[in-house]
């Protein structure tokens, strides 16, 4: 999500897993106060919904970490989910 009022150029920025899987956006601009879905599977991208066209999950459902980071690899935020069973 753009909390601000100013379109940003997603272009060469990357959302990252915690394995290391990578997507890269390319030819993107988010509007100001929009927001979009990355999708693992396969569609056709629309302004508000992209596509990793993989036909294997990016993403655990136990635990995992996406990491957004811009053009020149500055993280822009990280969601968590899950936790670590420690035994």
């Amino acid at each position: 999500t753009n909390n601000t009022r100013r379109p940003v150029n997603l272009s060469g920025w990357t959302l990252t897993g915690r394995d290391h899987r990578t997507y890269t956006f390319h030819h993107y601009r988010l509007a100001g106060r929009a927001t979009v879905r990355v999708h693992t599977g396969i569609g056709h991208d629309t302004r508000t919904d992209l596509y990793q066209d993989r036909r294997n999950y990016a993403w655990d459902n136990h635990i995992d970490t996406a990491t957004l980071r811009n053009d020149r690899g500055r993280v822009i935020d990280t969601a968590s989910w899950g936790y670590r069973n420690h035994r």
